[in-house]
């Protein structure tokens, strides 16, 4: 009951905010060319306000039916949206507008279908949860480093480039002093520093690799992990964080933000109840002693 109230109160905010959106549109200049620019603003207020400002109105007053036209109307217009600000460089914040709307109307369609969040469905593939075969120690840091030139290379190379050409094609840039730049190269220095002492330790003592399909087949409570439970998801915020400095883009700062908490909501309770199946009590201590991302001055034996 908590959840769908949840999403009920969403997409009242949602309804509320679309309202106020497009009185912003009609009496605000502005307002009106930086979120459609070229656009006939008219068209569109004939279909977005029943479809998107009606309809989650009406999921916040209860008719959970209207879920199935805010959530596909949202997508359709985020979808439409974003196409028009990258083929034209006009109307970049309501690209951006609508981009969270649709990951919050579904999130919140969701709550309201599932009663939850079905964050389950994502641990598919390499994402699931398995124990590393057997191998040398040596086999289990050559697949750790594979791994991290995969990982690194997409999450920290090539999707920041993406998403900062994105940024600069839909005219949304926010400029960044130097300091900025200095300050994100210390972040990723300090993060990509972190991360490869935090594989290393889980290779070489842990018997598996960062990879949850090939997860560690001991509990590792050494190097890193003897300080902060999570020191690879720490280490990836800070150098995603690093990088959106690097390159002036608050979005790349913003989707590494986004990817903690993606990953502490979603992805975290999946990974503990998987070490708590496996390492029972010894793994209950070490939650107990280790904080998950504020590291805490170590009490537990290495191991």
């Amino acid at each position: 009951m908590f959840a769908r109230a949840m999403a009920r109160w969403y997409f009242g905010m949602q309804a509320g905010a679309g309202a106020l959106w497009w009185v912003g549109v009609f009496t605000v200049p502005g307002v009106r060319q930086a979120t459609l620019g070229g656009l006939d603003a008219e068209t569109i207020a004939v279909f977005d306000i029943p479809l998107f400002v009606g309809a989650s109105a009406l999921v916040a007053a209860g008719v959970r039916s209207a879920v199935w036209v805010a959530v596909p109307w949202t997508l359709l217009v985020a979808l439409g949206m974003a196409t028009y600000a990258t083929v034209t460089g006009l109307g970049g914040w309501g690209a951006i507008a609508m981009a969270a709307a649709a990951f919050g109307s579904i999130g919140a369609g969701a709550l309201d279908r599932y009663g939850r969040l079905p964050s389950d469905k994502l641990l598919v593939g390499p994402f699931a949860f398995r124990e590393a075969d057997h191998a040398t120690s040596g086999g289990y840091v050559a697949r750790t480093g594979r791994q991290i030139i995969v990982f690194w290379g997409c999450f920290l190379g090539v999707l920041p480039l993406v998403i900062a050409v994105i940024e600069a094609r839909w005219g949304v840039r926010i400029a960044f002093p130097l300091l900025a730049a200095v300050a994100g190269g210390a972040c990723f220095a300090a993060g990509s520093a972190l991360g490869i002492w935090s594989a290393l330790t889980m290779s070489t003592r842990g018997e598996g690799t960062p990879l949850p399909s090939a997860s560690a087949r001991r509990l590792v409570i050494a190097g890193p992990y003897r300080w902060v439970r999570n020191p690879m998801a720490l280490a990836g915020v800070v150098q995603g964080v690093g990088v959106g400095c690097m390159l002036g883009s608050w979005l790349v700062v913003l989707y590494a933000l986004a990817g903690s908490i993606v990953w502490n909501w979603l992805i975290r309770p999946h990974e503990e109840s998987d070490l708590r199946a496996r390492f029972g009590s010894e793994f209950e201590a070490y939650e107990r002693d280790v904080g998950c991302w504020v590291p805490r001055a170590p009490r537990l034996p290495r191991r």
